[in-house]
């Protein structure tokens, strides 16, 4: 029973051995740094990973911080620009903790250091910003305000044991009603330089039908004159062909002609002709060397027609 009762006590005493030890040591990770109270006051700040011991509490207390980069996001806020411009603004911050003996002192703990640095970060970002352009936050400086926001911040950030790694706008916009009347303004400006160009268009266009009509018009009638020309010269090369025909055999030469005259005018069923059997206008139909009735004037030669100009 004595045996018993010994193995009794030493495991209590095991067990009250390791809740001294569990109370009085603590780990500080990798991530993290410790600051160790006692009665409330800071006795030591441990940065180093690692196994660390204390007195008990309530004597002795440890405090964790983060020592990993922290965000904040910031609400939006409405700023003027320098250019008159009312801006709505959405930002967010990067930080860490640089000092963990000055943050506990300064702000005691992140939900209350967020909302310091909030309170920085918004006054800096509307100081800057109200000395720069629409453009200029938006396109052309946009890099260097933020260097010189996060560098503002950072001298104030400073005495609370943080160290701002970076400053950045998230959005940078007009605000709605204002938006809405830009959209109108710049949807109208392009209706009228589409209008323009439409009228432009239709202008040029016209321009373009009225030099190919007059264009059409000049090779039509360059076209009709030289047509003409031709046809005069063809016509009087024909007369040329016929006085020398009729030269060399004016008997051929009527037979020819009358030939034509018979094929001109007796057509079928609508020729109609009241003439005597032995009119001069039948001769040839007795043969092609019928003689010419007496009295009948010589075969002359058909004028010459002038060539058209």
């Amino acid at each position: 029973m004595n045996g018993s009762f010994l193995r009794a006590v030493l495991v209590v005493a095991l067990v009250a051995v390791a809740a001294v030890l569990y109370a009085c040591t603590f780990v500080v990770s990798q991530t993290q740094s410790a600051i160790v109270l006692r009665l409330g006051a800071v006795r030591a700040v441990k940065t180093a990973p690692g196994l660390y011991f204390k007195w008990f509490a309530p004597i002795e207390t440890v405090t964790l911080l983060d020592n990993r980069i922290l965000d904040l996001d910031l609400p939006a806020q409405e700023i003027i620009a320098s250019d008159q411009k009312r801006l709505v603004v959405d930002a967010f911050t990067r930080y860490r903790i640089s000092d963990p003996l000055r943050f506990y002192q300064a702000v005691n703990n992140i939900p209350r250091a967020n909302s310091q640095l909030a309170s920085i970060v918004n006054g800096n970002v509307r100081s800057v910003l109200a000395d720069a352009s629409f453009t200029a936050m938006v396109r052309t400086d946009r890099s260097r305000l933020m260097s010189r926001i996060r560098d503002e911040v950072n001298r104030e950030a400073a005495r609370f044991g943080m160290t701002v790694v970076d400053v950045r706008l998230r959005r940078v916009d007009l605000p709605a009603a204002n938006s809405q009347a830009v959209f109108q303004r710049m949807q109208t400006e392009r209706q009228r330089e589409a209008a323009e160009a439409r009228a432009l268009g239709a202008q040029q266009a016209q321009e373009i039908r009225a030099r190919a009509d007059r264009d059409s018009t000049v090779i039509v009638a360059e076209a009709q004159q030289r047509s003409d020309e031709i046809r005069g010269q063809g016509e009087g090369e024909r007369n040329k062909v016929f006085a020398e025909a009729f030269g060399k055999d004016p008997e051929f030469f009527a037979f020819w002609r009358s030939m034509q005259a018979y094929e001109a005018s007796i057509k079928p069923g609508d020729t109609k002709l009241v003439l005597s059997p032995d009119s001069p206008f039948f001769r040839f139909f007795n043969g092609p060397n019928a003689a010419r009735p007496a009295g009948a004037a010589a075969a002359q030669p058909a004028p010459a027609q002038p060539a058209r100009p």
